[in-house]
């Protein structure tokens, strides 16, 4: 997707999105840390899995269809925080929805699992994700592959499907949560239009910090 259709409020700085030497670079990192991850990150998965299991029953995945580059749809893996009908619930507690356009949260979610806002608030419902950037379907770094597909968006939001989706983004370490769609694509153009290995880095190193303070929606 080449699409440069900019945010209202000025024109674009004169980019390049696909330089070779940055995506080999963004990928070797991804899968090196994931692959470095791992020793620490599946034993968390067992225990996680093992207790979701325990306590709620099976699945313990939630495979959830997520729109990606180019707006190419991929399963993404989480593991299960709300009770198995969650999706057919959804219509009941929609008056309750606190953002606007096709974004859904709702304070104190009925459907959320004792354990899962346990997992949600440490974001380790977010662990498999791991298998996601190894199958180069997300990338550590980018914005956050949504839920609703790409004919959900305005002409001007497609230039966040221009990259591959990340587990964290400048969103999450903005300091800036519960914001609406538009907002947070603005946040995710200006990543894409300054990205760098420099900056990748920078927001994984911030990462931590803003998981401690519960920044954003994970």
């Amino acid at each position: 997707m080449h699409r440069r259709a900019g945010a209202p409020g000025g024109a674009r700085p004169n980019v390049t999105l696909f330089a070779p030497r940055y995506e080999r670079g963004k990928r070797i990192i991804d899968v090196a840390l994931s692959l470095l991850s791992l020793p620490i990150a599946l034993p968390l998965m067992i225990v996680c899995a093992t207790a979701i299991w325990l306590t709620d029953g099976r699945p313990m995945i939630f495979a959830q269809l997520r729109t990606g580059r180019g707006g190419e749809r991929f399963h993404l893996y989480k593991f299960r925080t709300m009770v198995v009908d969650a999706a057919t619930l959804k219509s009941r507690y929609r008056h309750l929805n606190r953002l606007t356009g096709p974004d859904f949260k709702i304070d104190s979610d009925p459907r959320v699992t004792r354990l899962g806002n346990l997992l949600r608030r440490s974001s380790l419902d977010e662990l498999p994700q791991l298998f996601n950037v190894l199958k180069g379907e997300m990338s550590l770094v980018g914005p956050r592959p949504t839920s609703f597909e790409a004919s959900t968006y305005s002409l001007w939001h497609t230039e966040r499907l221009e990259v591959t989706p990340g587990l964290t983004g400048l969103w999450q370490v903005s300091g800036r949560s519960d914001v609406d769609f538009d907002q947070r694509v603005r946040l995710d153009v200006e990543y894409i239009e300054n990205r760098s290995l420099a900056t990748d880095l920078r927001i994984l190193l911030q990462t931590p910090k803003a998981l401690l303070e519960r920044r954003g929606a994970y």
